[in-house]
């Protein structure tokens, strides 16, 4: 039983990436049947049209505020969700979320330099290990004398993750001040608008409605409901109530149940190159939980 806002905050960041660790096959699955910007901007015109019943009492946004709402909307969805896309159309969907798993190191920087928060040197040295398994992933192809596609693909997902720390850092900054829901909408919003010249040009050249296939609707319906809708909604929730720096770590769950859903879904295997790199990254969780317990199953026990 989950007695603590707290406790309730690291349920609901492990649910969301339990949500984005499985988007990636999922996404993967789709963008073979479904060109990229269609999907982001019908992903995220179709959240924002579900959470209107429930928000349209709480739109208003105070002007100084804007200039964060889109900077978080920017990086979080623009940045993140482009490079995201791209980078599974060129590399393998399990490299993903252990790439995100950088995600912590630039995080916990940010959060130190621009937020104030106190330095957690054991943190840092954990994040600084995870980040070399990051780094072994990232060039595998290299290692391995692959396609110089999926490396490319590996540093799209360098790309996505940058902006989603972005998203956390600037989400900090406003989400104080009005409801999760709120947020989200608004960044739905302008993400949307964003994707417009890129749909309009993939609606014209491409006609993804005329092909689509079980492929493109699975990733339609899971990335408005699951992954947009859902999973920003606890996102927003969770961030409010716990320190930045903390936020990064929960990215740890995405790689699993992605692994989980790519084996079969895609047929993908565990090559040993990811696999070291993958422990040197599970390694660096090891690390930093040390004396901090900053293992999220650890503070949910707590």
């Amino acid at each position: 039983m989950l007695k603590s806002t707290h406790q309730k905050a690291i349920l609901a960041l492990i649910l969301t990436n339990i949500i984005w660790g499985a988007a990636s096959p999922i996404f993967k699955l789709a963008l073979f049947n479904f060109p990229p910007f269609s999907l982001a901007f019908l992903r995220f015109a179709g959240g924002m049209l579900l959470l209107f019943p429930f928000v349209y009492k709480n739109l208003a946004i105070k002007k100084k505020d804007w200039l964060n709402l889109f900077l978080l909307s920017f990086f979080g969805i623009t940045i993140n969700i482009t490079f995201f896309f791209l980078g599974l159309q060129r590399a393998p969907s399990i490299n993903a979320p252990i790439i995100a798993s950088s995600g912590p190191i630039f995080l916990y920087l940010a959060s130190v330099l621009f937020l104030k928060e106190k330095l957690h040197k054991k943190v840092f040295l954990g994040t600084l290990v995870g980040f070399t398994g990051v780094f072994i992933i990232v060039i595998q192809p290299i290692i391995e004398k692959g396609v110089i596609g999926n490396l490319i693909g590996n540093l799209f997902f360098i790309l996505a993750t940058i902006g989603a720390v972005g998203h956390a850092i600037f989400s900090k900054k406003v989400i104080g001040n009005y409801k999760p829901i709120t947020i989200t909408f608004w960044s739905f919003w302008i993400g949307m608008m964003t994707f417009i010249p890129f749909f309009s040009f993939e609606l014209v050249n491409y006609h993804p409605f005329a092909t689509i296939d079980y492929r493109g609707w699975l990733g339609l319906i899971f990335g408005i409901v699951f992954s947009s809708t859902l999973a920003y909604l606890l996102f927003e929730w969770g961030i409010k109530r716990i320190q930045a720096q903390e936020v990064g770590l929960f990215t740890y769950v995405d790689p699993l149940v992605a692994i989980a859903i790519a084996t079969p879904l895609l047929g993908e295997q565990l090559t040993q190159v990811f696999i070291i790199g993958s422990l040197l990254v599970f390694a660096g969780i090891l690390i930093a939980e040390g004396r901090l317990h900053y293992h999220p199953l650890h503070k949910l026990r707590k």
